[in-house]
C-alpha cells in the first residue's frame, strides 16, 4: 500500500465537475464511501480547504488526496458493466439524431430511464457503451428525462464536452422546450408559474409537490398552441429551473395536468374517446452553445402515441413549430414589483420637481 498523501492537479478537462465525480474519472477503485469518509473527516483537500463530494472543482486546483484504503479480504469485486446484445446495441444507435465529435442527442422512448435505481435495470446509462463509435471514452450524461417522458436527450461524447455542458445546464443558457396535452385549457393562453418546490414528506422522495414555506425556487412557462374546445389544450413547456418533475408539478397545480399524468393528476389526468393513458410530455427541441463554438440545435419527433393523440383532438402537427422561438418570457413577479417601484420613483421625483417649480414667485409676470 502506498503510504503516501496524494496530489492531483485537475485538468482542463475536468473543469466544473463533482468532486465524486473526478474520483469515477481518474480514481474508480475508490468509492463514493470512501471519498465521503476522507471528506467528513477532513483529509480531503482543495487548495487547501476542506472540500465535499458534491463541490465541484475548477481545472488547476490541487486536490489533495489520503493514501489509498487498504483493501479488505473480503471485499467484493467491483461489478463489471454487463456486456450488450446486438439487439441492444441497435436499439440504442437508433436513438441517435445528432452526432458531432462532442456531443449525442438521442431520442429517449417513453418508458425507457434515464438511469438506474431501485428494480430498474433498463436505462439510457446502460446503453452507452454502444454510443462510443470512434471516440475512445465512454459518453456521459449531463442532464436527464424522466422515465415517461420522451424526446431529446443530450449526450457528452468527452470529459471536456461534459464539463462545459454542465455548466450550460447549471448556467441556464441551455434552452430545453418540451411538448404536452394537457387537461383543460388554461385561461392565461402565454403564462409563467412561479411556484416553489419541494419533496413531498411520505413519500420517499418520489414525488414533489408546491410549498411555498420550504421550497426550492421553480419557473416555467406554457404557451397555448392549439386547444380542443374546453376538454384539452396543446402547450408549449419551457422550464427556466429544473427541479425534479417541475413541468408536471406546475401544470397540475394551476389545474390543468399532463395528459397521462396519474401521479400528479389522479383520475383527472385521463381523457375519453381512445386517447392514450400514456404521458404526454415530449422534450421536443434542445439547444445548446457547443463547445467548438456555433449551437446544438436538435428536434424530436413525436413517439406514437402522443402523434396519435394529437390527430385524435385535431391538432395540426405543424402549428407547434410555428410558434416564434425567441420571444421573451413574462416577466417574474419580483421584475414586475421592480419596474412598480422605479415607475413609482420617477413618478414622485417629477412631482417634487413640480412643486419647486411652484415656489414663491412662479407664475409672477
Amino acid at each position: 500500500m502506498n503510504d503516501a498523501v496524494r496530489q492531483f492537479t485537475v485538468a482542463p478537462d475536468d473543469d466544473g465537475i463533482r468532486v465524486d465525480r473526478w474520483f469515477k474519472r481518474h480514481l474508480p477503485d475508490t468509492s463514493f464511501t470512501i471519498v465521503a469518509k476522507w471528506a467528513r473527516t477532513g483529509q480531503l483537500r482543495l487548495d487547501g480547504a476542506r472540500v465535499g463530494p458534491g463541490d465541484r472543482v475548477a481545472a488547476g486546483q490541487v486536490l489533495r488526496v489520503p493514501p489509498a484504503e487498504p483493501v479488505r479480504a473480503d471485499a467484493r469485486p467491483a461489478r463489471q458493466r454487463p456486456t450488450l446484445s446486438e439487439d441492444e446495441v441497435a436499439f440504442a444507435r437508433e436513438m441517435v439524431i445528432h452526432k458531432d465529435d462532442a456531443a449525442l442527442v438521442l431520442n429517449k422512448p417513453p418508458g425507457l430511464a434515464t438511469q438506474g435505481g431501485t428494480k430498474t435495470t433498463a436505462h439510457v446509462d446502460g446503453l452507452l457503451d454502444a454510443l462510443s463509435f470512434e471516440a475512445e471514452g465512454r459518453p456521459k450524461l449531463v442532464h436527464r428525462l424522466d422515465k415517461d417522458t420522451s424526446g431529446a436527450l443530450l449526450v457528452a461524447r468527452t470529459a471536456r464536452a461534459a464539463a462545459f455542458f454542465a455548466k450550460s445546464f447549471s448556467g441556464r443558457s441551455a434552452k430545453k422546450v418540451y411538448w404536452a396535452l394537457v387537461v383543460g385549457v388554461p385561461s392565461i393562453e402565454d403564462g409563467t408559474i412561479d411556484l416553489p418546490i419541494a419533496k413531498q414528506p411520505g413519500t420517499g422522495g418520489e414525488k414533489m409537490h408546491v410549498d411555498e414555506a420550504e421550497g426550492q425556487p421553480a419557473r416555467s412557462r406554457y404557451r397555448v398552441i392549439e386547444r380542443a374546445g374546453n376538454r384539452a389544450a396543446w402547450v408549449e413547456l419551457q422550464p427556466f429551473t429544473g427541479r425534479t418533475h417541475q413541468l408536471r408539478v406546475h401544470m397540475a397545480a394551476i389545474g390543468h395536468p399532463i395528459l397521462g399524468d396519474g401521479k400528479y393528476g389522479g383520475q383527472a389526468a385521463f381523457l375519453t374517446g381512445g386517447i392514450s393513458r400514456k404521458m404526454h410530455l415530449h422534450a421536443r427541441r434542445i439547444r445548446v452553445d457547443h463547445p467548438d463554438g456555433g449551437k446544438i440545435d436538435v428536434t424530436a419527433e413525436l413517439p406514437h402515441h402522443f402523434a396519435e393523440s394529437l390527430a385524435g383532438l385535431g391538432f395540426d402537427p405543424a402549428a407547434g413549430d410555428n410558434l416564434p422561438s425567441d420571444t421573451p418570457p413574462p416577466p417574474t413577479r419580483e421584475t414586475q414589483k421592480a419596474k412598480a417601484r422605479a415607475h413609482a420613483k420617477t413618478v414622485r421625483k417629477a412631482r417634487r420637481g413640480e412643486r419647486r417649480s411652484r415656489g414663491p414667485g412662479a407664475g409672477r409676470g
